[in-house]
């Protein structure tokens, strides 16, 4: 080849505006963080249908029990979600979670899955879904739409398409002829069930769930204010006042039971902030349910029993003293590894202090 031929073109330097931005750590160790749009298209088929199921399992509005049917003999079920304990003899929802990396959803692969699930209705197999939605990573194509939302159309051409779609894909070993009583009663089919659920919803309803942080990443919601403690005590706080009341007892050495904060108002102020930590570490525990994996508020709490435990079992002469040493040293408890650190407050790390001696496993006077 003559070199005359060859066209050199310099590289040029990538335009500065994309590094004008801080550098935090967290990019230099995760690099650019993907849209969960563009994750979903990189995950397996399996992932695929877990992701279905977590984002079902959280639709506490609507479904009781949701449940994953995918193989041989699915019936053309891959997620079902049940909106009562009735199973299918109750109302329920169908979602066939196709996964396809390379085209969106399309008709030739949306038919048979029809067909499939009205023939074994139509054996009793299962009951009728209310809805039954197709979705995959790369939605449904503008084909498909428009047939799933022209029910009409849809039955239409499932009919004129059944000897090439159908007729062999629904069982391995018999050839569903359209003829007859299904022939019947398929004609005479809601096929208004039939629908599509686009993936962006699909995320936004997947974002309550405290799955997405976990599989998308790009830190937790944000967290409400914590709740303030009622004026009255309530039961659920009679384990770590009555430690406090004990610690406040054993500094002025008089018995438990003669402790009377209308004697001793000095130490109100103190009671007060200590019931603010505690309702702020129920509140992050309540957050931590609704918006993270099960598991990591526990953890915390663990890490934070080891951090502050050695102080907790010194000689102390004042379990006041005990209390507001070991308050102290749980500021400086290193929980940067739990999921739930960017979101955890100082008021947190005393709250979760008192949750411990709440539940007996850290006491102030020995």
């Amino acid at each position: 080849m003559d070199n005359n031929d060859l066209r050199f073109r310099e590289l040029l330097s990538p335009k500065d505006s994309e590094y004008k931005t801080y550098v935090s750590s967290s990019r230099v160790k995760a690099g650019k963080i993907i849209s969960p749009r563009q994750h979903l298209l990189l995950i397996s088929a399996e992932d695929w249908e877990v992701f279905v199921s977590e984002w079902g399992l959280y639709q506490k509005g609507i479904y009781r029990l949701v449940t994953r049917l995918g193989g041989a003999n699915d019936y053309g079920i891959d997620v079902a979600c049940f909106k009562s304990e009735l199973g299918f003899n109750g109302t329920w929802d169908n979602f066939q979670c196709k996964y396809y990396k390379g085209d969106p959803l399309a008709p030739s692969t949306a038919i048979p899955e029809i067909g499939k699930i009205i023939w074994h209705i139509f054996k009793k197999e299962i009951t009728s879904p209310e809805n039954y939605y197709f979705f995959s990573p790369k939605d449904c194509s503008p084909s498909l739409k428009k047939l799933l939302l022209n029910y009409e159309k849809l039955k239409e051409k499932v009919i004129n398409d059944w000897d090439k779609s159908c007729s062999n894909k629904i069982t391995t070993t018999t050839k569903i002829e359209l003829t007859g009583e299904f022939e019947s009663f398929l004609f005479s089919f809601d096929f208004s069930i039939f629908k599509y659920k686009p993936v962006d919803q699909v995320i936004e309803e997947y974002r309550e769930t405290p799955y997405f942080s976990f599989r998308f990443g790009g830190g937790l919601k944000d967290r409400p204010n914590p709740d303030l403690p009622p004026k009255d005590l309530e039961k659920k706080e009679s384990n770590y006042t009555n430690q406090l009341i004990r610690a406040y007892a054993h500094h002025e050495k008089i018995p438990f039971e003669s402790f009377d904060f209308n004697q001793k108002p000095q130490f109100i102020p103190h009671f007060n902030r200590q019931r603010e930590a505690f309702y702020s570490a129920e509140s992050l525990r309540a957050f931590a349910r609704d918006s993270i994996l099960p598991g990591v508020f526990t953890e915390l709490q663990k890490d934070m029993m080891s951090g502050v435990i050695d102080v907790v079992e010194d000689d102390w002469d004042s379990g006041y003293r005990c209390v507001k040493e070991v308050l102290k040293e749980s500021k400086s408890v290193p929980i940067e590894a739990n999921g739930l650190f960017e979101v955890v407050r100082v008021q947190d790390r005393y709250g979760i202090c008192h949750q411990l001696s709440n539940d007996l496993k850290i006491k102030w006077v020995k």
